[in-house]
């Protein structure tokens, strides 16, 4: 499978859980973004199409992190549900952006619900 077949295919899988996720302010929509060595997640109000918070593995207080790939998923959906608890959001809806649902991304989420965020 070329490069080019994965990309297309994972725009098709993201394109079509888009259409079923939608964020609000009140319940905004908790998208992942992976790349090969971080992880990058932020909160989205679509009705105004804003950015509420966003966190990284690249941000400042993060930079310095060690061990594996998936702890540090874990701490940044940890950071992720503190800020969006400090905003007064509890609950969000999940947008994996056309990633499997394990690994890293399930890290990420896991940490998020441990943190107190309802999804």
């Amino acid at each position: 499978m070329s490069q080019i077949d994965k990309a297309s295919r994972r725009q098709k899988i993201k394109d079509r859980s888009r259409v079923k996720v939608h964020g609000t302010l009140a319940k905004p929509r908790l998208c992942v973004y992976r790349s090969l060595s971080q992880i990058y997640a932020q909160l989205i109000d679509d009705d105004n199409g804003k950015t509420i918070i966003a966190v990284s593995s690249m941000s400042k207080e993060n930079k310095a992190l060690e061990g594996t790939k998936s702890a540090v998923c874990t701490v940044v959906g940890k950071q992720l549900a503190e800020m969006a608890l400090a905003k007064g959001i509890t609950t969000v809806v999940f947008d994996r952006n056309g990633f499997r649902y394990h690994g890293r991304l399930k890290a990420l989420a896991e940490g998020a619900r441990e943190a107190g965020l309802v999804f």
